[in-house]
């Protein structure tokens, strides 16, 4: 099969068109022909050794979070799904290479496909939608009537984000910038600051909940201030936390190194009686069933801005490198 590999770690590196074996099928696997596979800025991360202390991948590997497909193979014990079923998934970690024709996946991480969306949509869900889900579900407990900000809110998290939250009853703030503001709009947002010309912590106060995805410190301390005291602030970029190294199985001196990097971030939270929280979101197939129950009643809907050829994959990395594509950029594979 083809297949986009990383060949070796750097910034400057792109992915290599090679010929793979296609992945065997064990006895919990389901293998999936590709027809989709959404693009994150986590597979540039990935790509660029940035994970690689906790997410030890040894070149060449096969890049790529997000997919939509059929169901061509099953391994012996698999009850959940047959051969033919159009499917999605986000593949755990270590598991992961969905830029390539085929894929095997263990089917506790695997969802039946929206019967409403096309392979195209299907794929741009499932790694914002459980980013989503598990921030505002699982760890955020959001309740009607509670204040959520959610930062780029027209990103591929966010624009998932800004829905989910609306359904759960939440009052939502959004930033974005100007060109963008009738999209935050019609997702729901109720209070949208332009990043370019307003400072969101002059307008937002008591927030219950910060979905932060912005690298830059001082935007981490201004999140902090803007919550309630016990409110939380749930970070997507770090830094990561020895919560997060004790979820994953990191060996101790890694929990230290976790420990001292969010040492900061926690000091500040705590002085505010506020608390920061490492998201590194996982494979989850329950949960990916759930939105699966949310797209079909309509509830949520994806946004999609660019779709790709599956031989332009280094493009569609790069142009979700840029951090101006409105939701999520998708690779059509098949």
């Amino acid at each position: 099969m083809k297949a986009f590999i990383v060949k070796k770690y750097g910034k400057k590196e792109k992915l290599h068109l090679s010929d793979w074996a296609v992945p065997s099928v064990n006895e919990n696997d389901v293998l999936v022909q590709v027809h989709s596979a959404g693009v994150n800025l986590l597979d540039s991360l990935i790509r660029n050794g940035d994970f690689k202390l906790f997410l030890p991948y040894k070149p060449s590997f096969i890049n790529g979070h997000d997919v939509a497909g059929v169901v061509t193979k099953i391994g012996s014990r698999v009850s959940k799904f047959k051969v033919g079923d159009e499917v999605y998934s986000r593949p755990s970690d270590h598991r992961v290479g969905t830029f390539a024709e085929y894929i095997s996946i263990n089917e506790n991480d695997v969802a039946l496909k929206p019967k409403n969306l096309s392979m195209e949509e299907a794929g741009s869900i499932p790694l914002v939608g459980l980013t989503a889900w598990q921030a505002l579900i699982e760890i955020g407990k959001i309740q009607k009537g509670q204040k959520v900000f959610i930062q780029a809110g027209s990103g591929g998290v966010g624009t998932f984000a800004i829905q989910l939250a609306k359904h759960l009853g939440a009052f939502v703030a959004t930033t974005t910038s100007n060109k963008n503001i009738e999209l935050v709009k019609s997702l729901g947002a109720d209070l949208i600051i332009d990043y370019k010309t307003e400072d969101f912590e002059t307008k937002l106060k008591d927030y219950d909940l910060v979905l932060h995805s912005n690298r830059d410190s001082k935007i981490l301390e201004k999140s902090l201030r803007i919550l309630m005291s016990g409110g939380q602030l749930i970070s997507l970029v770090g830094p990561p936390t020895p919560e997060f190294a004790t979820t994953i199985g990191l060996p101790w001196y890694l929990k230290l190194v976790t420990k001292l990097i969010s040492l900061g971030a926690k000091k500040k939270a705590k002085k505010l009686n506020t608390n920061f929280v490492f998201l590194f979101m996982r494979a989850e197939g329950r949960q990916l069933s759930e939105i699966t129950k949310l797209i079909e009643a309509g509830i949520i809907k994806p946004v999609i801005d660019k779709v790709f050829s599956f031989e332009q994959t280094n493009e569609a990395l790069s142009y979700v490198e840029t951090g101006r594509s409105k939701g999520k950029v998708v690779i059509k594979v098949k």
